[in-house]
């Protein structure tokens, strides 16, 4: 395997690679190319440099093509195979601005969301049908819970209650249908 020669880097290049290849913050994957790169700049020999990082000489060689057609952007991810997002971007942020609203100000007749009422209002106002598992996900990946409790407050919902209370002489329990 013949090596590759390394392009010369502009002083930008060469400043970004040292510190990206130093860093301690950046992910693991963008160290270990800028560290390639770096040693390759610094003229550590091919085969000296794969076994020093564990690598294979062809994943060397690999990375200093790629930089020296990519440049800095070669130490990105590239795009994966899979399945494409099912939702936009843009609805996506729909259903979270949605969930933040307060339901009174949209004139609906209750306080607070659940997740049907969220789903159910998407479908109907915003054209997206999304189920309200999926809602859950991208609101709980954004950091926002759900409260578990209600609590009422104001008028009871029995309207008899005082007097039935009364009758049991506040010592046995009543209950309500």
């Amino acid at each position: 395997m013949e090596p590759v020669p390394l392009r010369e880097l502009t002083a930008d290049e060469s400043a970004a690679v040292e510190k990206l290849a130093h860093s301690r913050t950046e992910t693991v994957r963008r160290v270990e190319r800028a560290r390639v790169i770096w040693a390759v700049h610094q003229g550590e020999p091919l085969l000296a440099l794969a076994a020093r990082l564990g690598v294979s000489a062809e994943t060397v060689r690999r990375q200093v093509l790629r930089f020296n057609a990519e440049g800095l952007a070669s130490f990105n991810d590239r795009p994966r195979s899979g399945r494409p997002p099912t939702y936009t971007a843009d609805e996506v942020a729909t259903v979270i601005a949605t969930a933040l609203t307060n339901p009174k100000s949209l004139e609906l007749p209750f306080a607070s969301w659940t997740l049907d009422r969220l789903a159910a209002y998407l479908h109907a106002h915003k054209g997206i049908a999304m189920k309200r598992s999926h809602i859950d996900e991208i609101l709980a990946a954004e950091g926002l819970r759900w409260r578990r409790h209600e609590t009422w407050f104001g008028a009871r919902v029995d309207s008899e209650f005082a007097e039935k209370r009364s009758h049991a002489g506040g010592r046995q329990p009543v209950l309500v249908s």
